[in-house]
Order: structure tokens, then sequence, then C-alpha cells
């Protein structure tokens, strides 16, 4: 069997995901019809039945195959670092990299956010989660250096607060003030190793 080989349907079910994709995108998931997404993948409405149950369906296909992650993981993966701190600063500007050439991920996600109250982050999650697990054995490799805190929140502080500064330079980028801009990245990697309180001696 050619596992190259894209049967007709499979072809098919991918033209309406995309056209579905640009749509969603464009013009939101209520704004968008299923007559719409027919039109733009080139085939007749009840076609889209045949490999989709309903627009949410379409949807979450959608959401699966454009989800950043894609990039976005085995970028960080690829993180390298003698020390921890070079390694945590190295994965955060490949993430950063790859989330600021993915606008669109922001429209998804509000949709799913909004629209579905997250309903589909579990499924999500369970695709996503054996990659993440991956670059947080990585990530541990240096623990020594790491305060004893239970590596599921050290990746999930990580992931939180970098994907929070590519937000804001999306939403507020433009309008800050160039000192607020100035090396913000490195702040934001100082932040997470260091926090924001200069060391204090114990009180006695």
């Amino acid at each position: 069997m050619n596992e190259g080989f894209v049967s007709k349907g499979e072809r098919t079910r991918s033209e309406i995901t995309e056209a579905a994709y640009h749509l969603f995108i464009k013009k939101g998931y209520h704004g968008t019809s299923m007559r719409q997404i027919a039109q733009e993948a080139g085939i007749a409405l009840g076609g889209i039945y045949n490999h989709f149950s309903s627009k949410e369906d379409i949807f979450v296909s959608v959401l699966m195959l454009h989800h950043p992650y894609y990039d976005v993981l085995p970028a960080m993966r690829a993180a390298r670092g003698d020390t921890i701190e070079a390694f945590v600063r190295d994965a955060a500007a490949r993430m950063v990299g790859e989330l600021e050439n993915r606008h669109d991920f922001l429209n998804l996600m509000f949709i799913e956010l909004v629209e579905f109250e997250s309903q589909h982050i579990p499924q999500l999650f369970q695709t996503i989660f054996p990659d993440l697990m991956k670059f947080a054995q990585q990530f541990m490799e240096g623990s020594h250096e790491i305060r004893p805190i239970p590596p599921p929140i050290v990746i999930r502080a990580f992931i939180s607060l970098f994907f929070a500064y590519v937000i804001t330079e999306i939403i507020i980028g433009r309008q800050m003030s160039p000192e607020m801009q100035a090396g913000a990245l490195e702040y934001f990697v100082d932040i997470f190793l260091h926090g924001i309180l200069i060391d204090q001696p114990e009180a006695r």
C-alpha cells in the first residue's frame, strides 16, 4: 500500500477544513455558514455532510490541525543551553518567534474560549500532552538549579508567561512607548528565572 496516497475523500475533507479555517478567521464562527464553507471549498452543500456531521465538527478539525503546537513545541524542544538559564532563554525565544507568526491562532482560541466555553480544550490537551512532557523532561534535566517546584507547574508557568508576552505584544504592542518595548522579552525571561524581588537576607 502506498502510504503517500491520499484518497479523494481525504482530499475533500482537507479542502473543507481549509476553507472553514479561512472563513472562521475572517468572519468568526457564527458569521460563517455551512453554505459559505461549501462554496469556499468548491463542493455542494450536501457534500459537506459526507465528511462532517456539523459546523462544530468542522471547527474541531480546524482547531486540531491549525493549533500552533505543531510548530511551537518542536521549536521549544530544539532549545539548547549549557545551563538552565541559557536553555530557558533559547526556548522562550523560539516559542515567541513561532507564536508571533501565528496571529490567526488567537482568533481560533477566542472562538473556542468565548463561543464554546473551552469544551474542546481537553481533547486538544490530550493531543499536546505527550510532546509537552518531553519538553518538561528536557527542562528538568537542569533540576539541580531549580527550586523544588513540581515540573508541571514550572512548565505551566513558562508557557503562560511567554504566551502572555505574545498576546500583549499583539494587542497593545503598538501603543506602548519605546522604553516599554526595549528588551521586553529579556525582562520576561529574567522575571521567570529570578522573580521581581531583590534578594534580601533572611530575617533572624
